[in-house]
C-alpha cells in the first residue's frame, strides 16, 4: 500500500485551488471543472467539488465542515514562508512556533476552514527524520 493523496471537498474549486496554488507554489492540473491535483514529489492534494461526492456515497463528506484534519506540508523556512503569506493568508492560527518534537510550525486555515499547517524542521533529530 502507498498513501499518495488527500481530498479536500469543497463548494468552490476554483477559489480552493488558487489559494493553494499561491500558498505552495505548485500548479494545479485540472481534470475539469469539478476536480484539480496539486502534485508535489510525496503526495498530491486533489480538490473535489461537492457535486462529486454522490459518486462515492450521496451525504458521505460535507464541505467546509473539517473539524479533524490537518494538512502538513514541509518547507525549507517557515518563516519565510510566514512573511511571504502575511496579507493574503486571512486566518493564521499561530505565527511560527517551535514545537517540542523539533519542527518550527505555522498553522492557518484555508478559505473553507481547513487546517493548514507548513513545518521546517529545526532540530538535529527533526531534521535527520525528514532529510532526503
Amino acid at each position: 500500500m502507498n498513501f499518495v493523496s488527500v481530498r479536500v471537498i469543497t463548494d468552490d474549486v476554483a477559489r480552493l485551488v488558487t489559494f493553494y496554488e499561491r500558498v505552495t507554489g505548485v500548479r494545479a492540473s485540472w481534470s475539469n471543472d469539478d476536480f484539480a491535483e496539486l502534485r508535489t514529489a510525496s503526495a498530491t492534494l486533489a480538490i473535489g467539488s461537492a457535486r462529486t461526492v454522490p459518486l462515492f456515497a450521496p451525504g458521505s463528506a460535507r464541505p467546509a465542515d473539517n473539524h479533524s484534519v490537518i494538512l502538513e506540508f514541509l518547507v525549507d523556512d517557515v518563516d519565510s514562508v510566514y512573511a511571504n503569506l502575511t496579507g493574503f493568508v486571512d486566518d493564521f492560527v499561530n505565527e511560527p512556533t517551535t514545537m517540542p518534537w523539533g519542527n518550527r510550525a505555522l498553522l492557518f486555515r484555508d478559505p473553507d476552514g481547513n487546517l493548514v499547517n507548513f513545518f521546517t524542521p529545526v532540530t538535529p533529530e527533526a531534521v535527520e527524520k525528514f532529510a532526503r
